[in-house]
């Protein structure tokens, strides 16, 4: 596996782009499948990646694909850049999806299981999608839900839950890219701590 850190992708004179400092706000990054089936890339790495491509402030939360920066770029071109530097960086081709701080909050907003989180917030499933959910992609998960687990869409993801825990859930293990579409998922606490990281208040 590669660990070499590369050039922003794109430049032609080695350097990082030059971004206005007064246009830079939060973006959040998610990886998919980080740290399974062998998908790994040393946070550390991570972070001098995302510095020498010329994002400020990298830092990241746990070691399960969460990178938060500081961007100027919009959240559809950082996810592109983002991707073709893990696999040069790591030789990871590995989906990303950047969100911004608005639509994070819309996101944590949107839950639309609130007593569960406050009461068992690791049994609640947040999956952002990255291109949206297939067509029919709910309604085909209900028919394997057992035990009172639910999904519901909204804001761009899939909110799960799980109430006997995913590592049991027959309908956990059918949220499958064919089934509903590209998407990495966070349990509520994640969802919470990102949110603190780009400054939202609760």
């Amino acid at each position: 596996m590669k660990s070499s850190l590369i050039l922003y992708p794109g430049s032609t004179n080695h350097q990082p782009p030059a971004t206005s400092h007064s246009s830079l706000t939060h973006r959040i990054i998610l990886f998919r499948g980080m740290n399974t089936g062998g998908v790994r890339a040393p946070v550390g790495e991570q972070r001098a990646m995302a510095e020498a491509m010329g994002l400020k402030n990298p830092r990241t939360l746990l070691a399960s694909g969460n990178l938060v920066v500081e961007s100027g770029q919009a959240a559809d071109a950082l996810e592109r850049d983002i991707e073709a530097a893990m696999e040069k960086t790591f030789g990871l081709n590995v989906a990303a999806m950047v969100r911004t701080p608005a639509q994070w909050a819309a996101l944590v907003a949107a839950n639309p299981f609130p007593g569960e989180a406050a009461r068992d917030p690791s049994k609640v499933l947040v999956m952002v999608m990255k291109d949206g959910v297939r067509p029919g992609g709910v309604d085909a998960l209900r028919a394997f839900a057992m035990d009172g687990e639910r999904v519901e869409a909204a804001a761009g993801a899939l909110f799960f839950w799980h109430p006997d825990g995913i590592g049991v859930s027959r309908m956990a293990g059918k949220a499958t890219p064919r089934l509903i579409g590209l998407g990495t998922g966070r349990n509520w606490n994640t969802v919470l701590k990102l949110a603190d990281m780009v400054g939202l208040t609760r």
